[in-house]
């Protein structure tokens, strides 16, 4: 397993926790998700290294920006 941690910018609520949060989810080989508005980042646990632009691609989807 491989934990990675990115910079998310934009989210203010918990909406926006959970929005992140359901996007990374579905990524293939995703196996956990923990998204921290007071920190504004999001740590991914996934079976094998995760291309960035795949996971910029999918934080823009939920509307906010990968840093």
């Amino acid at each position: 397993m491989v934990a990675s941690t990115y910079t998310v910018t934009g989210m203010t609520c918990g909406h926006c926790v959970n929005a992140v949060t359901e996007e990374l989810s579905h990524l293939s080989g995703v196996s956990g998700v923990l998204v921290s508005l007071a920190s504004g980042t999001a740590e991914v646990t996934s079976e094998a290294p995760l291309d960035r632009e795949t996971v910029r691609a999918a934080v823009e989807e939920a509307g906010y920006q990968l840093v």
